[in-house]
C-alpha cells in the first residue's frame, strides 16, 4: 500500500530541482532493480508488484498494485518495480586520467543519448565519464532508463570541461569531421575522448586541447551520426583489445 503523500513525493522526483534537493533519483523496472541490488548505491525505498516481491523475498519492498504503480511511473508501460535511490557523491577533483580511457561530453542535451553513451562506456569497460556543467542531468529518468543499469557501474562527474582538459596530462581525442580516419587510429592505453553536442559538435573553446582529431569515414549521404552511435564506433577502434 502506498499513501497519497508518497505518490505526490515520487511524482516530484521527476523534476531535477527536487532530485537535487532530496539527493535521490528514480529507477524503474526489474532490469534496473536487479542491477541496483548488485551495486554499491544506497536504496531509499523499493515499490513493487506482488509477483516481483515473491521472486525476491529477501528484499524489503513495499507492495503496491498495478494501479498504484501506474500513478508513480513515467513509463508508457509501467514494469513491476520503482526504486528511489541516493545519488552518489562525486568530486571531480579526484578524477585520474592515467592508465584508462575517459569519456568527456561537451554539452550533450538529449537524455536518451546521454544514457546510451553511459551504456556504451560500460560495454567498453570505461569506468568514468566527465560531463560539462550544461550537459543534461544523468539522473533524468529517461537517462537512467537508457543506461539499462550501466549508471550503477560508470562514475559520472560534472565539471568545467575546459579547465579539466587544460590540466590533464594524457592525450585528448576529439570526434571531429576533419580528423584522422578512426579506422587507422592506434588503440590507446590512456586518454580522453571528447564527444560534442548533438547538433553543434565540440565547442570552439575546447578545440585547442584536442591533441588528435578522429573522423568516422562516411560512404553514404547522411549528414551526420547520432552522438551515441559515433561514441560507440570510435571506442571500438580506440579501446585496447
Amino acid at each position: 500500500m502506498i499513501s497519497k503523500n508518497e505518490i505526490k513525493y515520487i511524482q516530484t522526483l521527476y523534476h531535477k530541482k527536487t532530485r537535487d534537493e532530496e539527493n535521490v533519483f528514480v529507477a524503474e523496472g526489474p532490469k534496473l532493480a536487479e542491477e541496483l541490488l548488485h551495486s554499491n548505491f544506497t536504496v531509499r525505498k523499493i515499490y513493487a508488484l506482488s509477483k516481483w516481491i515473491e521472486k525476491h523475498p529477501q528484499i524489503a519492498a513495499t507492495e503496491i498494485t498495478p494501479e498504484e504503480l501506474e500513478k508513480i511511473s513515467r513509463l508508457d508501460t509501467p514494469n513491476q518495480t520503482l526504486a528511489i535511490i541516493e545519488k552518489k557523491k562525486q568530486d571531480s577533483n579526484n578524477v585520474s586520467f592515467t592508465k584508462q580511457i575517459t569519456l568527456a561530453l561537451d554539452g550533450i542535451q538529449d537524455p536518451g543519448n546521454f544514457g546510451t553513451i553511459i551504456r556504451i562506456a560500460d560495454w567498453f569497460g570505461i569506468r568514468q565519464v566527465i560531463a560539462s556543467e550544461d550537459c543534461v542531468d544523468c539522473y533524468n529518468p529517461k537517462t537512467v532508463q537508457s543506461t539499462m543499469g550501466s549508471i550503477f557501474r560508470v562514475n559520472i562527474f560534472y565539471t568545467n570541461l575546459e579547465k579539466c582538459l587544460s590540466e590533464s596530462n594524457v592525450p585528448v581525442f576529439g570526434a571531429l569531421l576533419n580528423g584522422e580516419n578512426v579506422q587507422h587510429a592506434t588503440p590507446a592505453e590512456e586518454g580522453i575522448l571528447v564527444i560534442g553536442n548533438e547538433s553543434k559538435g565540440i565547442r570552439e573553446n575546447i578545440l585547442p586541447y584536442i591533441t588528435q582529431s578522429l573522423t568516422i569515414p562516411a560512404f553514404g549521404q547522411a549528414e551526420s551520426l547520432n552522438a551515441a552511435v559515433a561514441t560507440g564506433i570510435i571506442l571500438s577502434h580506440l579501446v585496447q583489445r
